[in-house]
């Protein structure tokens, strides 16, 4: 680990000048390439550098003694003389992603060309403003790295996702573990002994569908979590949109409701209070007192035990109840959606998390209410699409952001 680190944090020294500052330069460029767009030969990356190819074979050299970069072999071409090409080495360094929900914990190890090798789902754990529950992550992370064994001398980096406020350049958390001044980020770092980043969980699973989801070509892109609560992630021009402090996205937060529900943020009428995956576990649990059934009427001893995932799988067996309060729901977050097309303009908008597992249940009231309140010369141009990662969107966002830092 010491050694891939070391030369991937030399890199982005800025104490450095003239020659030296360029090659890093152009090593930068070499691996942001391979990451990006794949394997290419040393003519390849001479004309995207442009320069000479003897001064890319040293650079080459120089990635392939720090480990970091492969040679594959001849090329494919039969014309003339054939070769050889060159990439990411996939087993030379692992990113460990961490995904925080407020029940359990998603855990998953990625190698160096953006392989899932390993991924520990649901993990039990209850994420409260203690210093216990900090104790417990901590312990969880720990836990997955020791049983990499010889893998975890090749981790270089640690990504967690939080809901709420983060500021992922300062490493603070406003919403969680915020206990003193020193940076949530630098206090895991030292319990755990690797280079540590937070962000939040709604950005970073944005970043894994927008690197390796349903994403082609499409530069302008927003991201809708719809979970335990409501959040979003944009990307502009084909980059991630982090605003001033690194708060943007707070869809769920946006006063849409003339109502009296409280929000968690101490706010009256805020969208999530209405189409958020706890307020349909209100509204659940409401309906079954008012004598509604449900397949998970009978299940529970108390209405009050009945969880977010338990209405998901019903909606999802075809429970009428489940199924037409998902719809309800999606009609009123489509309406809002509506209002962030005429806005936005975007060219592709994508339903993640829990709530759209349920597919066609949130997609179609969503789609139906996009239609009905947006301007049909601005929403003709935008598509509307189910994330292609479901549950490992965070994990492998949080792996990639933690990549991406480090190659840049």
């Amino acid at each position: 680990m010491v050694k891939n680190y070391s030369f991937l944090h030399e890199l982005q020294n800025e104490d450095v000048a003239g020659v030296a500052y360029k090659n890093r330069t152009l090593i930068r460029r070499i691996l942001a390439h391979f990451a990006n767009s794949g394997n290419a030969t040393i003519t390849d990356l001479s004309k995207l550098l442009n320069t000479s190819a003897p001064k890319t074979g040293e650079l080459i050299a120089e990635l392939i003694e720090a480990g970091l970069v492969k040679d594959y072999g001849k090329t494919g071409s039969s014309v003339g003389r054939r070769p050889n090409i060159y990439g990411l080495a996939p087993d030379s360094a692992f990113f460990v992603g961490v995904e925080v929900k407020n029940n359990y914990i998603n855990i998953g190890l990625l190698d160096f060309k953006k392989n899932l090798v390993k991924l520990s789902e649901r993990l039990p754990y209850t994420l409260s403003n203690t210093q216990k529950s900090l104790d417990d992550l901590c312990q969880i992370v720990k836990t997955f790295i020791e049983e990499l064994k010889d893998i975890a001398e090749k981790v270089l980096g640690i990504g967690i996702n939080l809901s709420g406020r983060i500021n992922y350049k300062t490493g603070y958390s406003y919403s969680f573990f915020y206990f003193n001044e020193e940076p949530l980020s630098s206090v895991i770092e030292r319990k755990i002994g690797i280079p540590t980043y937070l962000d939040n969980d709604s950005r970073a699973m944005a970043y894994g569908e927008f690197c390796s989801g349903v994403v082609h070509d499409e530069k302008d892109v927003l991201f809708i979590n719809i979970d335990y609560g409501i959040a979003m992630g944009v990307m502009i021009n084909g980059e991630l949109y982090y605003g001033k402090s690194g708060f943007a996205g707070e869809f769920g937060h946006i006063p849409f409701f003339q109502n009296e529900i409280l929000c968690h943020c101490g706010k009256k009428g805020c969208l999530e209070t209405e189409t958020s995956g706890k307020a349909l576990i209100d509204q659940f649990r409401q309906q079954l007192r008012e004598g509604a059934s449900s397949l998970l009427g009978s299940k529970y001893k108390s209405i009050d035990d009945i969880k977010l995932d338990d209405i998901i799988d019903a909606a999802n067996n075809d429970d009428t109840l489940a199924i037409e309060l998902i719809a309800k729901i999606g009609e009123k977050l489509g309406k809002a959606i509506a209002v962030l097309i005429n806005l936005y303009n975007p060219e592709l908008i994508i339903l993640g998390g829990r709530l759209a597992s349920t597919g066609d249940y949130i997609y179609y009231p969503v789609k139906s209410a996009i239609h009905k309140y947006s301007l049909s010369l601005v929403n003709n141009d935008t598509q509307l699409k189910i994330s292609r990662l479901g549950a490992k969107a965070g994990v492998i966002g949080a792996c990639l952001m933690v990549r991406n830092k480090l190659l840049g």
